[in-house]
């Protein structure tokens, strides 16, 4: 399968997360979210904000998510699929707090700048890891996909490379831009 079909379909299951996020009410997931929101209060008290250490820490976690996904992905690309789901979900869940708490400005103002690059770069790094998984899973059932293995691991690897470096320019603008934009309508 060529990679614009799995890069179709990894939007497609980051769009059918953020339904699900905008479909979902209760109490569970704004719990969840609440205690995600307290650790990362907690941390962001150990490493300075508006600093490089910030900055690597979200470079380190965002990077370190993508290539788990992508190495764990033969196992039926579960990984790939879940984070997709999981990441439009929180995305689309947690957006609607922050509209109803604050406003759609406040919402995009903490999406906008850093996510041009970091929502690319997750749709091109699971869209490589599905790739990968498939190809891996298609080469342990079929002798012939077997020739194939290395030449579309390659071609894997070369757009996890680009998600990584999209990722770059993220961390940078979350760490720099981002907290600005927020304080001023804050």
């Amino acid at each position: 399968m060529r990679y614009r079909w799995w890069l179709l379909i990894s939007g497609a299951l980051f769009g059918l997360g953020v339904a699900l996020g905008l479909t979902i009410s209760g109490g569970t997931m704004k719990h969840l979210i609440t205690e995600q929101i307290r650790g990362l209060e907690q941390l962001s008290r150990l490493v300075a904000p508006f600093s490089a250490g910030m900055m690597v820490f979200i470079f380190l976690k965002n990077a370190s998510a993508l290539v788990l996904s992508f190495l764990l992905s033969p196992l039926l690309c579960l990984l790939p699929v879940f984070s997709l789901l999981l990441n439009g979900g929180l995305l689309a869940f947690a957006g609607t707090l922050v509209v109803q708490q604050k406003s759609l400005g406040y919402l995009l103002a903490g999406i906008l700048p850093h996510g041009i690059f970091e929502i690319p770069a997750m749709l091109i790094g699971e869209a490589a890891a599905l790739g990968c998984g498939a190809a891996v899973l298609s080469a342990l059932f079929s002798a012939g996909a077997k020739q194939q293995l290395r030449p579309r691991l390659r071609e894997s690897l070369r757009y996890l490379a680009i998600a990584l470096a999209l990722l770059a320019p993220a961390a940078v603008i979350e760490t720099y831009a981002t907290p600005l934009l927020l304080k001023l309508l804050a």
